[in-house]
């Protein structure tokens, strides 16, 4: 009832708006505008009570009075001898009040239209405070990571068939009942994890790789032993991130602030959600850190375009494609170089962002030399991205704090880059 109510509330207030349209342009119709002779008449008039009252206020002389009325009286002699006064205006030509009347009803009835397809009668508006609220309640709110495995557990009982599958339950059965002799054994406990995973028992999964944890102590682990968790948390949940999860993405993230597994999850939490902003400034910081062939990366290179509309950064181009892992960027060779001569300017730009994407992505997983973080850093500048180059030299200068002159190359190519105010 209230979603009618709405709607012809919206049909009032545009048939209202439509009417004054349509009466202010049939009454320009028929209304002639001003006399121009007359308006100039009543400006002159009101020229001459002022030069009166400055007379009479003695702000004035009375030889210089005497001269401005003589200026205004020649003035107004001449405006009555111009007897082909104009008129400012006039009436529109009737096709194109016809047309005006046409642009406000098409306007009126498509406005109803777009509003009726796309946009949702019923409910309130909701300000960028009142969503980020309400994400906020629902990121409190959602299920805990029992309730989830099991939902996910219902929906898929039929564990997943493969050829070897017998003799893999055969031996993980093996391994369950050695491991009640030996409760201290890391390396069963371990193996344990991976098989019950492969079989597709993630609960007894997550058990056995929780206790890798607890035998290596919390603060020995490494965190590959927790992303590895993470993993098989969300597995088992069919891919939700629960607050169980999360508890973890902070935990590796405090250790490892670029730890890829836990980086995307969490993006893939907030877009869970109602942050999609959120999401879109972790997978754009991934997109940098991550290689090319890692196994998010289709999934965050189809949603980054989205999300950056979505979240108001209608100027965002995605990257190239980052290299492989472990694929090397030699320095362009001679032949390489004089290619280019001949290149046209859009293929130049491909080929320097293919270059400077297969850098990024060495740098980012196997680090290296002070001059390829500033190579890197200058080609960024060359290309525009300052927002990322400004990031990377921002982690060079983590990287080479202790190396003064190391430290003094980065700070020069961010220099040349471009990069104004960001000295140390």
């Amino acid at each position: 009832m209230a979603e009618w109510w709405e709607i012809g509330g919206f049909f009032l207030i545009a048939s209202i708006v439509a009417a004054y349209m349509l009466r202010a342009l049939f009454r320009a119709g028929q209304v002639s505008a001003a006399d121009g002779t007359e308006r100039a008449m009543k400006v002159y008039r009101d020229q001459l009570a002022e030069v009166e009252r400055d007379l009479a206020r003695g702000t004035l002389g009375a030889e210089e009075a005497e001269r401005i009325k003589l200026e205004i009286s020649r003035r107004i002699l001449d405006l009555d001898r111009d007897i082909g006064a104009r008129r400012v205006g006039g009436p529109a030509p009737a096709a194109m009040r016809w047309v005006a009347i046409g642009t406000v009803v098409v306007a009126v009835l498509g406005g109803g239209a777009i509003y009726l397809n796309f946009g949702a009668p019923g409910y309130p508006d909701m300000p960028l405070v009142q969503r980020h609220a309400d994400a906020a309640e629902a990121r409190a709110n959602r299920p805990r990571q029992a309730e989830l495995e099991a939902q996910f557990a219902a929906a898929f009982p039929e564990p997943e068939g493969f050829q070897g599958r017998e003799e893999l339950e055969g031996m993980v059965a093996q391994l369950r009942a050695a491991l009640q002799d030996r409760p201290l054994d890391v390396t069963g406990h371990v193996l344990l994890a991976q098989n019950e995973a492969r079989l597709g028992n993630y609960r007894a999964a997550i058990e056995a790789q929780i206790r890798v944890i607890e035998l290596r102590g919390e603060t020995d682990a490494d965190v590959a032993d927790y992303a590895y968790l993470l993993d098989l948390m969300v597995i088992a949940t069919g891919g939700f991130v629960s607050p169980e999860a999360e508890a973890i993405i902070e935990q590796i993230l405090r250790r490892d602030s670029q730890n890829l597994i836990a980086l995307y999850y969490s993006g893939r939490m907030y877009a869970q959600t109602g942050r999609p902003d959120m999401t879109f400034r972790i997978w754009r910081r991934l997109h940098d850190l991550s290689a090319g062939d890692d196994p998010w990366m289709p999934e965050i290179r189809a949603a980054l375009p989205e999300l950056a509309h979505i979240s108001g950064e209608p100027r965002y181009t995605l990257p190239p494609r980052p290299a492989p892992a472990g694929a090397e960027m030699p320095a362009p060779s001679l032949e390489q170089i004089e290619a280019a001569e001949d290149m046209s300017a859009e293929e130049q730009a491909e080929m320097i962002e293919g270059m400077v994407g297969g850098l990024m992505a060495r740098l980012a997983n196997d680090g290296g030399s002070a001059a390829e973080w500033a190579q890197l850093i200058r080609a960024l500048g060359v290309l525009g991205r300052d927002d990322q180059a400004f990031d990377i030299l921002q982690e060079a200068r983590t990287v080479f704090a202790a190396r003064a002159e190391d430290l003094a190359l980065i700070n020069a190519a961010a220099a040349e880059a471009g990069l104004q105010g960001t000295a140390p």
